[in-house]
């Protein structure tokens, strides 16, 4: 496996663009441990490497840098402290879309996963995007999982032939969970507030100590 400490590979690079408040950190967090058993390594804006960029440059650093990438863009509510919704999920979308089209010769390859908590839904606020396979999760961690595994198994040419089922994949994840608190007391960390890097690290270090 590659190790997450390792400066990132951009064959082995998964972009995660996603909502970061509360109600959306149980699905993140099953993408982070997701992409860490499929053998890859999960990148995001809240890596906090680079802490003196401009938050733009970031972005389209790591946009650039990742051959994968997973955008959820079922977060469109309106915000009750100033009645509009966020666009940054669809904002870099757009920028990853065009990274592919405009981009060098490697980005040619980028591949994309789009994730709605409906198929079709998208279709009343992003409509540009109709074309693109739009898959749904329901909200569910367990369908997160299986879709990042199913994706990934076909789009990545480094996933072995019998790489392990979302469900497998899900029930480790239970595993995860449950051992997490114990991970973060040796660690001395909070486990009511990790920061990415922390929590990617700790799913990194599980799966590698506890093999199939």
């Amino acid at each position: 496996m590659t190790n997450v400490l390792e400066p990132h590979v951009y064959d082995k690079s998964v972009f995660i663009n996603c909502p970061f408040d509360s109600a959306y950190e149980p699905l993140f967090h099953a993408l982070i441990f997701a992409v860490h058993h499929m053998n890859l390594v999960p990148r995001s804006a809240l890596d906090p490497s680079d802490t003196g960029q401009p938050r733009f440059d970031k972005i389209l650093a790591l946009i650039e840098s990742c051959k994968y990438s997973i955008h959820d863009i079922s977060r469109t509510e309106v915000d009750p402290n100033h009645g509009l919704p966020r666009f940054n999920v669809p904002f870099e979308l757009g920028l990853d879309l065009g990274c592919k089209r405009y981009g060098k010769r490697p980005h040619k390859q980028k591949t994309t996963l789009i994730l709605d908590v409906e198929r079709y839904r998208y279709r009343t606020f992003i409509s540009d995007i109709a074309g693109f396979d739009i898959e749904e999760h329901n909200g569910s961690v367990a369908k997160v999982i299986t879709l990042v595994r199913n994706w990934l198994r076909h789009a990545s040419d480094s996933i072995p032939f019998e790489a392990p089922s979302g469900a497998t994949i899900y029930t480790r994840y239970q595993g995860f969970q449950l051992d997490l608190p114990k991970t973060c007391y040796d660690m001395n960390w909070d486990v009511e507030n990790l920061p990415f890097a922390d929590f990617s690290w700790a799913a990194y270090d599980w799966i590698k100590n506890n093999p199939l």
